[in-house]
């Protein structure tokens, strides 16, 4: 299984929600998280489902940006 990680900003549980649905769309429920206590709000994603590029579109959908962290 292999994750990709970005940089975001996303900042708050409020932000999380609306990203929620873009993202479950792209990546599947339960397929993401944000550490919302890491400096970088890191976003994970299993890579199952969607590429970077695909992650990094869903979230401009929402409003948000990510930068890969390689």
């Amino acid at each position: 299984m292999n994750t990709l990680k970005f940089k975001t900003n996303i900042k708050c549980t409020g932000c999380e929600a609306k990203v929620k649905p873009f993202l479950d769309e792209t990546a599947g429920e339960d397929n993401w998280e944000v550490d919302l206590q890491s400096p970088e709000k890191t976003l994970s994603v299993i890579a199952d489902k969607a590429t970077e590029a695909q992650v990094v579109d869903a979230l401009k959908k929402a409003g948000y940006t990510a930068e890969p962290v390689k």
